[in-house]
């Protein structure tokens, strides 16, 4: 029995996966694990409380060395610590980079479907939202390099990147991202790379690889978003991480997020530590856990008339396509039947769903046998 077969009752403490539904609804859309979190953060956490004493806190040098030892070892990728910049989430830095790095009525281009803060962020910050649909190609979600071209205008200044892809689970070959980068630095576009997903990869024969390792002039033109919250479940904390090795980009996004966002606190500077430095062995196990609820899933599923979802590369998010089922209100559908999902139209692309599998194998095949009632 794996660690993570523990079922943790979430229920009435506020969470806003579980208590978004009435108790007869399991809830498999937000992306948090139902996981308690590895025995390392959560001594580190402990002793943050026995300490007792909550002020502000600075980031501990040892965070930033032990996160640029990752980055060499992990995605061949040296940087400086001057690049680096802590902050209290992943959202929001997609937002300060919005505003850092394009006027009011000037363009950022994404390509759909995308996590949705992508979205709502552009259109917060008074820009113009340019949307290219991905395509399929050979049963996987790809670029489609050619739209990307046809949908860039002179006001376009921006891309957001979401690699690896959330929802589609898309892990971007270099090829891919070369070819990416080519469109951009010819058309002057600056590249923000989402990169939370990066340590959740389902695929093994699949390597991640940061935008910013493309060359020197990729990393010269990008920024880096990345966080220990999806890997290692610590979302709440809101710690993210920042990587900018243009000074001049470094500084536009250091004066716009001046006096916007709080000091990160103690616990969340600790608990990135613990993870980035102690979490490995709960990492792999982790990994092997998704891994065969990813394959449970995807096999159920492709077994339910007029659903289809292909393979993940990586994350735990399943992108299931509905639109052969016939109906046009599946989201309602599974929630009548006790399955609370994400309904594609919120990522740009209707007729799909968005299913978290990051939850106890009872949990998951409890939600599968729900979703065959309405899926026979």
């Amino acid at each position: 029995m794996s660690i993570f077969d523990t079922e943790i009752n979430r229920r009435h403490t506020n969470s806003y996966k579980w208590d978004k539904y009435p108790e007869n609804v399991l809830p498999v859309w937000v992306a948090d694990m139902d996981f308690q979190a590895a025995p390392p953060i959560l001594e580190a956490l402990n002793r943050v409380t026995q300490h007792g004493v909550f002020g502000y806190s600075r980031c501990p040098d040892e965070l930033n060395e032990v996160m640029m030892e990752r980055l060499r070892m992990r995605h061949a990728w040296e940087i400086d610590k001057k690049w680096m910049l802590w902050l209290g989430g992943l959202v929001p830095a997609i937002g300060l980079a919005i505003r850092a790095f394009t006027q009011v009525g000037e363009g950022v281009m994404t390509a759909v479907p995308v996590y949705h803060p992508f979205m709502i962020e552009i259109e917060m910050a008074d820009r113009e939202s340019q949307k290219v649909p991905l395509k399929l190609e050979k049963e996987r979600w790809t670029l489609d390099f050619e739209a990307i071209e046809a949908a860039i205008r002179p006001n376009t200044k921006l891309f957001l990147l979401c690699n690896p892809h959330n929802p589609v689970g898309t892990m971007f070959t270099r090829d891919e991202l070369q070819h990416l980068h080519d469109i951009c630095q010819r058309h002057g576009i600056i590249v923000c790379s989402d990169e939370i997903h990066c340590d959740l990869i389902l695929d093994d024969t699949k390597k991640h690889i940061s935008y910013a390792t493309l060359s020197p002039e990729a990393a010269q033109n990008s920024i880096t978003l990345l966080a220990p919250s999806k890997t290692f479940n610590l979302a709440g904390l809101g710690c993210s991480l920042v990587v900018i090795a243009n000074e001049e980009l470094r500084a536009k996004f250091v004066h716009t997020k001046a006096g916007l966002m709080p000091m990160l606190s103690a616990y969340a500077y600790e608990a990135a530590l613990a993870a980035y430095r102690d979490g490995a062995s709960w990492h792999e196990e982790l990994l092997d856990y998704l891994k065969e609820n990813h394959d449970l899933l995807l096999a159920a599923v492709n077994r339910m008339k007029g659903l289809k979802m292909r393979p993940l590369e990586a994350t735990y998010l399943a992108w299931i396509d509905t639109r052969d089922s016939g109906l046009t209100d599946v989201a309602k559908r599974f929630e009548e039947a006790g399955v609370g999902i994400n309904d594609g139209a919120i990522f740009g692309e209707p007729g799909f769903i968005r299913l978290n599998f990051a939850c106890t194998r009872a949990t998951l095949e409890e939600v599968l046998r729900r979703m065959k009632t309405v899926f026979v």
